[in-house]
């Protein structure tokens, strides 16, 4: 299978070190110092493009992938508002897209758990919840993309709630609280806090390299060859939406 690396950074470099051994081959390489070099020839050599670059690139490099007819993994976050155009574009053009806001298999296990408890706590008005994440000190958007679906998930689920805001910025009722620290090299770490007067129940999962988020894009890449339409990891893990 060929594969471009749309963004060469660090995870570009993680994805190529956890496909060692196995028979994946990286035709090309794209990041910031040699974008020039991107032709819609080198383009169509990859049989899958893993695209992880910077917010105001990502639509048009994901545009310009499907307008190749390249099917296309996006990990890229902090451009959410524009997903539903990249969306629609892939539909026309009838290709093939998946975005995920964190491809490991870990913490779309625990996606799939935040929902489950959120449906709980539904019909629990006495647990307020917040979420709170731990990221590198490098990392460009606050709050994480993860974090952001953690809460969107919860607030489909919670009546109660009806929006985020990121701290310290003072919150309503109907808003989540959700915190974002910035701190040393730590890849990522995220957790669901519901309290009441009498106790607290807490999930949290904790990333202890990028090469969980490597093989999960590993992973989406290679399930995505020959598909049609929009994807998430929901998708490839065979997860079920217990939150519409």
């Amino acid at each position: 299978m060929n594969i471009g690396l749309l963004g060469y950074g660090k995870m570009g470099r993680a994805i190529e070190e956890v496909a060692e051994g196995s028979d994946v081959h990286f035709v090309w390489r794209i990041g910031r110092d040699n974008r020039q070099e991107l032709t819609d020839e080198l383009l169509k050599k990859a049989d899958v493009v893993i695209e992880f670059s910077r917010p105001e690139a990502a639509l048009s490099n994901v545009k310009m992938c499907l307008e190749a007819g390249i099917p296309v993994v996006s990990g890229t976050t902090g451009w959410l508002d524009q997903l539903p155009e990249a969306y629609a574009f892939c539909l026309e053009k009838q290709g093939a897209m998946l975005w995920a806001s964190n491809f490991s298999v870990g913490v779309n296990l625990f996606f799939a758990l935040n929902r489950y408890l959120a449906t709980l706590m539904n019909n629990r008005p006495e647990y307020d919840i917040r979420v709170q994440e731990i990221h590198h000190m490098h990392k460009l958007d606050a709050p994480s993309g993860t974090a952001l679906t953690l809460t969107l998930d919860a607030i489909k689920a919670l009546d109660r709630k009806l929006d985020w805001k990121l701290t310290p910025a003072p919150a309503s009722a109907t808003d989540i609280p959700v915190e974002a620290i910035r701190e040393g090299e730590v890849p990522g770490t995220h957790k669901i806090k519901y309290e009441s007067s009498v106790d607290s129940i807490t999930i949290e999962h904790k990333a202890h390299s990028r090469k969980g988020f490597a093989a999960g894009a590993l992973l989406a890449a290679q399930w995505i060859h020959g598909k049609k339409g929009v994807f998430d990891m929901m998708d490839v893990l065979e997860i079920s939406r217990l939150v519409s």
